[in-house]
């Protein structure tokens, strides 16, 4: 069993900032990409910004230059500081994690639980 957790979602004011993090935890043998994704009502869920073990980023355009994604792999944790947000960011935000928990087994993706980022004044 693999369990992530998120935190760090709530409501902001346009311009201001917040910071996701999301904790993975259980039999891990390994993780690969790590990712953020958000889904606002009526929408599909879209990437927003994935990270590979060794650092390497990929960004949704529109967040490019405001959103940076970063991990701590000793702690199996990720993490995405939102700066100048605006309020078509406003989603619930979800994290994912591509484990592998033994180490002939293939690779998972495993989902957090989501968290509702609100962006308004």
């Amino acid at each position: 069993q693999v369990q992530l957790v998120e935190s760090g979602g709530g409501l902001v004011q346009p311009g201001g900032s917040l910071r996701l993090s999301c904790a993975a935890s259980g039999s891990i043998f390994s993780i690969d990409v790590m990712a953020w994704y958000r889904q606002a009502p009526g929408k599909q869920r879209d990437l927003v910004a994935a990270i590979s073990p060794g650092g390497s980023t990929d960004y949704l355009d529109s967040v490019k230059g405001r959103f940076t994604i970063s991990r701590d792999n000793a702690k199996n944790t990720v993490y995405l500081q939102m700066n100048s947000l605006k309020p078509e960011d406003t989603a619930v935000y979800y994290c994912s994690a591509d484990v592998t928990v033994r180490l002939v087994s293939p690779k998972y993706r495993y989902w957090g639980q989501g968290t509702q980022v609100t962006v308004s004044s």
